[in-house]
């Protein structure tokens, strides 16, 4: 019977038999080793073993082939002769950045010590394996499939802006820590995307080479490679080179970023000054453009843009004493003027007697603050947090406290507020995103821009020769220590559904500075 096998052993004198039966079956014992072996377990394969020794050429053809999967498939054993037998198999090897190898072989079983074990030798992980041979990769790697723009031009020749540059990134000769983590398809030298968009999509653009797999030399199959795809970006070049020539010319670091408000799609990012990407990853106080976000929790509580409120040199809230920029006052006047006007003693008591912690909050997530982003490459997370006291929540209602924001942050606040809908921002179309879109309160978009145009037409904005219908929200963020504070400059807005942010480092005030970058901007549309 399976299994079992009767030794006769003849009694002296008696004739009497001593059946020894043998512990379980060629196919039970085969089966133990291929799951250790799937597992990649090598301490229970090892337990499987008719004798103690190495599982020699294991471990190589592991490493050596970047073997990411493993299924083995048995079939029937062999017939039992001897105490022997071997269990056919079918071995399908994933693997990294190559694709699946499949073939034949058999594990080898015998009975020890009334026991079927598998009876090791190199040829049970390959009928060709030899003592010392080892495996190999050998790989022709396809061209590199380009990056383009949104009209099918080319941008990873180098040929481009530096802003460009930026988020292309560039190619680079692959290290041994590259080859680690990339596979053995990889050679040290090998040309692999580094930054930006080429070494986040390393693999796509790569594509898979044609490999062969080697035994000490010996080609045991050649596995077809793909070609990579072509990455399309949301950039769009007419509006890329209007945000060029907005900031180029500045005296002090500047970015912009620009994108469609209906898909969160960025049409534009753009530095004046090489090295660092503060379009996208920095990390700078929004000022007063936060107030836009203010008026999003306040509109929606049911204040309304004619409603009267004050703005009066000074106000304290939680002990903070504000003030307006220049000491402005305003007296009493309607909460859409004092938008306009940009009137921090304004908002600071609205934000605290109104909203609160929680509420202010739950307005700035709904457009993007603390919510993580997938725009291709890496990007900083807009920062909000939750005031731990009221002098903390009358500085957040202004853009100030520990309040974090990219121009990306602030032109997909703007994009929310032109489309009624806060959605990540991306520069791949059809990238998959790791937060959902927000809608913002019924009605609050509309009368929101519609406060928004005044700050264009008769507020901080008006002298700045923004095109009519432009609708947007100055800022100046105080950064820094000590008695007198430098400021970036800050404005954000919109028109139609082109949404942009522009700041510019330690440039003062945002009316006066970074609303006639805008409005440049704007105009090169034209």
């Amino acid at each position: 019977m399976s299994g079992v096998t009767a030794l006769a052993l003849a009694a002296a004198g008696g004739g009497a038999y001593l059946l020894l039966r043998t512990t379980g079956s060629p196919m039970e014992t085969a089966g133990r080793f291929a799951s250790a072996w799937q597992n990649g377990d090598a301490a229970a394969m090892t337990r499987e073993l008719a004798a103690p020794q190495s599982l020699a050429g294991y471990e190589q053809m592991r490493t050596g082939l970047a073997v990411e999967g493993l299924k083995v498939t048995l079939r029937g054993a062999a017939p039992e002769q001897d105490g022997r037998s071997a269990v056919p198999y079918t071995a399908e090897l994933k693997l990294k950045n190559a694709g699946t190898w499949t073939y034949e072989g058999q594990i080898p079983v015998k009975v020890a010590e009334r026991t079927w074990k598998v009876d090791w030798t190199p040829q049970t992980l390959h009928p060709s394996m030899t003592p010392g041979a080892a495996f190999a990769l050998k790989t022709r790697w396809p061209a590199r499939a380009e990056i383009t723009d949104a009209t099918g031009e080319r941008i990873d020749t180098g040929q481009v802006g530096g802003s460009i540059q930026q988020l292309v990134g560039f190619l680079d000769k692959a290290t041994k820590k590259d080859v680690d983590q990339l596979g053995p398809s990889y050679r040290v030298g090998q040309a692999v995307g580094r930054g930006g968009l080429q070494e986040t999509f390393q693999k796509r653009l790569a594509g898979t080479p044609a490999t062969e797999v080697q035994l000490g030399g010996k080609t045991l199959e050649t596995m077809d490679g793909e070609d990579g795809e072509k990455l399309e970006t949301t950039l769009d070049p007419r509006i890329q080179d209007a945000a060029v020539a907005a900031v180029k010319d500045l005296d002090k670091p500047a970015a912009l970023v620009a994108l469609e408000s209906g898909s969160g799609e960025i049409k534009a990012v753009v530095n004046n000054r090489g090295g660092f990407d503060r379009a996208i990853n920095g990390r700078y106080a929004p000022g007063s453009t936060f107030k836009a976000v203010t008026a999003i929790g306040l509109l929606g509580g049911g204040l309304g843009p004619q409603e009267r409120v004050t703005c009066p040199k000074y106000a304290t809230v939680g002990g903070l004493k504000i003030r307006n920029s220049e000491r402005a006052e305003y007296g009493s006047l309607t909460f859409s003027d004092s938008f306009a006007y940009s009137c921090n003693t304004t908002f600071a008591p609205l934000a605290q007697r109104q909203l609160g912690a929680d509420k202010l909050l739950e307005a700035a997530e709904q457009v993007g603050f603390n919510q993580p982003l997938n725009i291709g490459v890496p990007a900083a997370k807009p920062s909000f947090p939750k005031a731990e006291s009221d002098a903390e929540l009358a500085a957040e209602s202004f853009g100030q406290a520990r309040i974090t924001a990219s121009p990306l942050t602030m032109a997909s606040v703007a994009g929310a507020i032109a489309d009624g809908t806060w959605r990540p921002p991306t520069l791949v179309p059809g990238l998959k995103q790791k937060a959902e879109p927000r809608e913002l309160p019924e009605g609050v978009p509309g009368r929101l821009g519609a406060m928004m145009s005044a700050v264009v037409t008769k507020g901080t904005a008006k002298a700045a020769g923004l095109p009519s219908g432009t609708r947007g929200k100055t800022g100046t963020a105080e950064y820094g220590t000590g008695p007198k504070l430098d400021s970036h400059a800050w404005f954000m807005g919109y028109k139609g559904p082109l949404a942009f942010a522009v700041v510019v480092e330690g440039g003062g005030g945002g009316g006066k500075v970074a609303a006639p970058v805008a409005a440049k901007f704007l105009r090169g549309l034209r």
